[in-house]
């Protein structure tokens, strides 16, 4: 069984060319800092005609390896706050399955404890 983190924009105006070019830049940006080649990054639909409103999605699966967990969440949560920010108007949802992640002004997406130093070594990250 596999965890996904999952990221939708909603908003009556569709992407301008500005801001259809910052998201192409964040995630080429993102993707080629991401720490783990074997692992699924940032994943951002390609967008249909219709899609009521939904400016932005995307969905990441989350590794099994308990080592690898906390860096590839807090790359993808630093990634969608990124977009977040870019995307002025829209609301947005960030879950990992059935918990939502929740948005902070100051910090942007963020989960107790992924980037806790102590955790990560215990847990045999980076």
């Amino acid at each position: 069984m596999s965890v996904s983190l999952y990221y939708t924009a909603l908003r009556t105006e569709p992407l301008t060319a500005s801001e259809a070019a910052s998201v192409t830049r964040i995630i080429a940006a993102h993707a080629a800092s991401f720490p783990y080649e074997d692992e699924e990054s940032l994943y951002v639909y390609e967008q249909a005609d219709g899609d009521r409103g939904q400016i932005l999605a995307g969905s990441t699966k989350m590794p099994f390896e308990p080592g690898r967990l906390l860096p590839v969440i807090a790359h993808v949560l630093d990634s969608v706050t990124e977009l977040r920010r870019a995307l002025d108007g829209a609301d947005w949802r960030v879950h990992m399955d059935d918990l939502d992640v929740p948005w902070d002004e100051s910090e942007g997406y963020v989960l107790p404890g992924m980037r806790d130093a102590d955790l990560m070594a215990e847990l045999g990250g980076l």
